[in-house]
């Protein structure tokens, strides 16, 4: 909501807008009126809204054009004052008035207008049969209001009124010719219902009423009053209620009856609450949080933000088959402006066979947005209205910010969840596969991925001595001279070679010794394509002798050309030593290091899948 409200008097000279102002603020009417009144400043503490307001008064014999222009161009709302019994004075704010001040601002940013009949002591008529089909002609005009400065009558009314169009406008909301909601109003209501409905059923029942009224207002209906408002839908429309619950058009109407009995306020509540401006976008306030982030941080989702995220699954995952259909998906992300998801996420975490993204995949891919870029999580938390549901600030409590890296390696331990691994060889040494093996494909189903679908990432869970990780690979394109500090940053580097191929291992050998020979973080050299025959690599040194000399682990032999899915046990390795980068180098002559990831990976996965599947049961 605006800070501080605006409100200028326009009109002509001798229809009272000094006396207005001086009228409200002494609450006398004053014996002598100047020709202009100074700015006031009335305190937030005492208007309605809690709101500073500012009142400006115009005196043609004092002001020049160009002075007038300034403070149109100032004003929030502008109250065009004419005389009631002075026709003159109403015919110019069709003539001179409205005209001057459509000139005067931008189409696209209207300012509201309020017709403001003063001297009502003076006449025993009403002005405003003249005065309606002006407000129907002109849809910038908010209201009318009869005062008279004289009697104080309508005086506190006309200012509150004033600071009412600015604060809640009609505009954005309704549509007086069509009597109904405009279009990107019922869009920004719409979402808010949906996010409301915390099962999906399309219907807002009574727990979700109260959290609905808690959250907006501060305060529960009472079991009578919610049936008081069912029933003025019942009244109204045939499916306003199902299942004594409130559906969409029923919760829609009732905002409409708000709007046409002038209760705009209720509307802009909600609006505003659930991170909408004046018009109707969601700010930047609400969508992009602060939050700091130090240099050799990572971001990572906390407990509370997986709780969030399986709840959103679980109420758009209908059929309960654990796995998120297309139709499923569109649903999910109805309350978003666009799809965030492409068919490159289905081939970047874990599918069905049908292809459909698992409940392990869904959360892997928010893991994985939360680790490379957080304000975009942040922003698709907003969507979903995380901070509404969990009743947090901003959606940045979701995020937590890990400790600096170098204190983890000082520490020799982590409390971190996600590790990186950069995946880099030579053009058709086999990284792609690798990936999209540890994602459960063999080099069959791999076969079947459209080129234009390909990800350059996989992200799945594993297990190192008894912990669930997230290990995430990047695929760096094999560009030897231009390797920026994204693809150098990670926390395991895995080299990759194809052993049938001769020119293939030489790219990981200069790799490793223009950036990687004395960094500390941990390197792998993947011997892929095991299947096939091993060739002579045209190198100085083997890839053994390299290895042996560099002082590496001995190449891993790794094929994805499997009847069966292919195994897990290297991307065990790789997060055990990403977690342990100084066991890595200290175990380096000794097997146990491999022995214990091994086995503690093959134990882990064994009680993983049990937990998994007592999972399956309980949802």
């Amino acid at each position: 909501m605006r800070k501080d409200v605006r409100i200028l008097l326009v009109g002509e000279p001798k229809v009272g807008k000094t006396s207005l102002i001086m009228s409200l603020v002494s609450e006398e009417f004053p014996d002598e009126v100047p020709l202009r009144a100074e700015e006031i400043t009335i305190p937030a503490d005492v208007t309605p809204e809690r709101v500073p307001t500012h009142i400006v008064d115009y005196s043609e014999a004092e002001q020049s054009d160009e002075q007038l222009y300034q403070e149109i161009s100032k004003a929030n709302v502008i109250c065009i004052v004419y005389s009631v019994n002075n026709k003159k004075s109403i015919e110019k704010v069709t003539s001179h008035w409205i005209p001057l001040i459509n000139d005067r601002t931008d189409k696209d940013s209207r300012v509201p207008l309020i017709l403001v009949g003063n001297k009502s002591d003076l006449v025993e008529h009403s002005s405003m049969e003249t005065i309606l089909p002006i407000m129907n002609q002109y849809q910038d005009i908010e209201t009318c209001v009869e005062c008279s400065a004289k009697n104080l009558k309508n005086i506190s009314e006309l200012f509150y009124y004033a600071q009412k169009a600015v604060l809640h406008p009609t505009g954005p909301l309704y549509c007086p010719e069509e009597k109904e909601l405009k279009p990107s109003c019922i869009k920004s209501l719409t979402r808010i219902f949906k996010v409301s409905d915390l099962d999906n059923d399309g219907i807002l029942n009574d727990n979700e009423l109260n959290f609905f009224q808690r959250t907006c207002f501060n305060t529960p209906l009472a079991p009578q009053a919610l049936e008081d408002v069912k029933n003025v839908v019942r009244r109204n429309m045939t499916d306003g209620v199902k299942d004594n619950g409130l559906s969409l058009k029923g919760f829609l109407f009732l905002h409409t009856l708000f709007i046409q009995r002038g209760r705009h306020e209720t509307t802009w509540t909600v609006l505003r609450r659930f991170g909408y401006d004046d018009d109707l976008e969601l700010t930047q306030e609400y969508l992009f949080p602060m939050i700091k982030i130090t240099p050799d941080c990572t971001t990572e989702l906390n407990h509370n933000a997986y709780l969030f995220l399986q709840s959103v699954f679980d109420k758009h995952d209908k059929d309960r088959d654990c796995a998120l259909s297309p139709e499923e998906v569109k649903d999910l992300f109805k309350v978003f402006p666009y799809m965030p998801w492409g068919p490159d996420v289905n081939h970047t975490v874990c599918t069905n066979e049908q292809g459909w993204i698992t409940y392990q995949g869904y959360l892997s891919q928010w893991t994985l947005t939360t680790y490379l870029d957080v304000q975009r999580s942040l922003e698709y938390l907003g969507y979903l209205g995380y901070s509404i549901i969990y009743e947090q600030e901003s959606q940045a409590a979701a995020i937590t910010v890990t400790r600096n890296k170098r204190i983890d390696l000082q520490k020799k331990q982590t409390q971190r969840s996600v590790f990186r691994c950069n995946v880099l060889g030579a053009r058709g040494s086999g990284k792609s596969g690798f990936l999209q093996a540890f994602l459960g494909r063999n080099l069959q189903k791999q076969r079947r991925i459209r080129e234009d679908h390909k990800s350059f990432y996989a992200i799945s869970t594993t297990y190192v001595y008894g912990q669930e990780k997230y290990l995430l690979l990047h695929e760096v394109m094999p560009d030897f001279d231009f390797l920026s500090e994204a693809d150098l940053a990670c926390d395991v580097v895995c080299l990759v070679y194809d052993i049938n191929d001769p020119r293939s291992f030489e790219y990981c050998a200069k790799v490793y010794k223009q950036y990687f020979i004395d960094s500390k973080t941990p390197c792998v050299v993947l011997a892929a394509k095991s299947d096939l025959h091993e060739v002579r690599q045209h190198y100085s040194l083997s890839p053994h002798e390299f290895c042996r000399k560099h002082k590496i682990h001995p190449p891993q032999p790794y094929t994805c050309s499997t009847t069966d899915v292919p195994s897990k046990d290297i991307y065990t390795r790789l997060t055990t030593m990403a977690m342990y980068p100084h066991m890595a180098q200290a175990d380096l002559k000794n097997s146990t290091f491999w022995l214990r990831a091994s086995v503690g990976a093959t134990v882990f996965a064994v009680l993983g899948f049990a937990m998994y599947r007592a999972l399956l049961k309980q949802r």
